[in-house]
């Protein structure tokens, strides 16, 4: 979906940082991207058509997942639903815990926010093993809202998280993989 010229842009501003936050990983810096309006103007626009009449609602997950996911509700005319670590939202709140590489975690949003048979976007800054997205898709899915759509920045194909999320039945969108 994305245009040859979008990768090639975001390619050359988003910046590898070897051994970060630990050795062997290769971090995606995507703060580069918020120097240059334009380029962050263009990929609003290419995520908002992927999600174009087809969704009621985004969520974002906390907190990269804010900084394209709230722009794209606007661009949409649609809520935006705020997805964040536990203890961060006031009551009342759902929550959905998942397993992490050593221990677990544990995501919440508000009750009554996300609308039963609402057709929902999440929306996060990279897909990499595919956990909190999916606790993401189970929260909204408790509330008896459907998850049409998956968008990304990122997303690192060799983690396999588009597999983690296939089993949810909706489209899974990254511009970029690596």
């Amino acid at each position: 979906m994305a245009s040859a010229e979008l990768i090639k842009r975001l390619e050359e501003t988003i910046e590898n940082i070897p051994d970060f936050p630990i050795p062997g990983i290769q971090f995606k810096d995507i703060s580069p991207i918020f120097l240059d309006p334009k380029l962050y103007e263009d990929v609003i626009a290419d995520l908002v058509a992927f999600s174009k009449g087809k969704i009621d609602a985004v969520c974002g997950i906390e907190s990269r997942g804010y900084l394209f996911g709230i722009a794209i509700a606007v661009a949409l005319e649609v809520p935006f639903i705020l997805i964040r670590k536990a203890g961060k939202l006031p009551p009342p709140i759902i929550s959905e815990k998942y397993d992490l590489e050593y221990g677990s975690a544990v995501i919440e949003t508000r009750e009554g926010q996300i609308k039963p048979g609402q057709r929902v976007l999440i929306h996060d800054d990279l897909l990499a093993t595919g956990g909190t997205t999916e606790a993401a898709a189970k929260l909204v899915e408790k509330q008896g809202a459907i998850v049409s759509q998956f968008s990304f920045l990122i997303g690192l194909q060799g983690l396999k998280g588009d597999e983690k999320l296939k089993k949810f039945g909706a489209e899974v969108y990254h511009i970029l993989g690596y």
